[in-house]
């Protein structure tokens, strides 16, 4: 197991995951993000250097143990027996933590952690979804906004909005998971002119995928989520990153969106592997 440090070397990585687009897209968005500043304070590990065949993106430094929000990882391999092997190496992992592993459309990811999981007795939850991913978000058709509307930025002000909205959230490191995303990462909303709560917004993660994507009842079909999935696509373009984003399988409306602007959906389910679920569920907010 290695720790790359070295700006060639996350260079170097960023270039060979490019290459293995669109099973590497986690890992290589939080490799890219490493490369552009490391706002999620991330680490990239490999089995072997140069020649890799498993990498996991993790975070840096110590995570409480039931914070599963932000003890993320991301996870590739172009063989499975040597992304096993790094998933067993001591200390890749803290398996008597809370984590997820983003596998992204590789079913190995998944296997392999069932498979270790099993020989330690670690419980875990898979969830999965549909990935969408825009070839071209420069020929998506002009965003439209209601008059009064305009656009704007999330803030960590906007936490408690966030975490009431968000289907995982609910407690304290949901809401802690949320303050800190839209303090590191890009994000937009719609804004009325004078009020200072968005009515709809979509921030992105560390992996570099369009997260969260919500709009206030009272404010729905009106276009504004299509708006800012056409902005938001736009923007991860002029950035250099990758379009694209996680649905829910019985998500039939944002499915819809999504093909109608030209995303198209990957073959096969993307897949978050929660590690612990049981200690990874902390109590409501106080």
């Amino acid at each position: 197991m290695l720790i790359l440090t070295c700006p060639a070397q996350l260079q170097r990585l960023e270039g060979a995951l490019r290459r293995s687009l669109p099973l590497a897209l986690p890992v290589h968005g939080a490799v890219m993000n490493m490369n552009r500043g490391n706002p999620g304070d991330f680490e990239a590990v490999v089995d072997a250097w140069p020649d890799f065949h498993a990498v996991l993106a993790r975070r840096r430094g110590e995570v409480p143990a039931d914070d599963c929000y932000m003890n993320m990882h991301a996870a590739f391999y172009r063989d499975l027996g040597a992304y096993r092997a790094l998933l067993e190496s001591p200390g890749a992992l803290h398996w008597d933590t809370a984590f997820h592993i983003f596998g992204g459309l590789q079913d190995g990811v998944a296997l392999a952690s069932q498979a270790v999981a099993a020989a330690k007795g670690v419980e875990l939850e898979v969830s999965q979804y549909y990935t969408y991913l825009h070839p071209n978000p420069s020929t998506m058709p002009e965003p439209r906004l209601d008059p009064g509307v305009r656009v704007g930025s999330l803030s960590p002000a906007h936490a408690d909005l966030l975490d009431a909205t968000w289907a995982y959230g609910g407690n304290a490191w949901s809401r802690r998971y949320l303050a800190d995303m839209v303090a590191r990462f890009p994000s937009l909303c719609l804004l009325t002119a004078t009020a200072t709560q968005p009515l709809c917004w979509v921030l992105l993660d560390p992996f570099g995928t369009a997260a969260h994507g919500y709009t206030l009842p009272a404010h729905r079909r009106r276009g504004h989520m299509r708006a800012l999935t056409v902005l938001a696509a736009r923007q991860a373009q002029a950035r250099g990153f990758p379009a694209f984003g996680h649905t829910a399988p019985d998500n039939r409306p944002m499915q819809r969106l999504q093909e109608q602007l030209g995303y198209q959906r990957l073959p096969g389910h993307c897949r978050f592997v929660l590690h612990n679920p049981g200690l990874g569920r902390p109590g409501p907010r106080p």
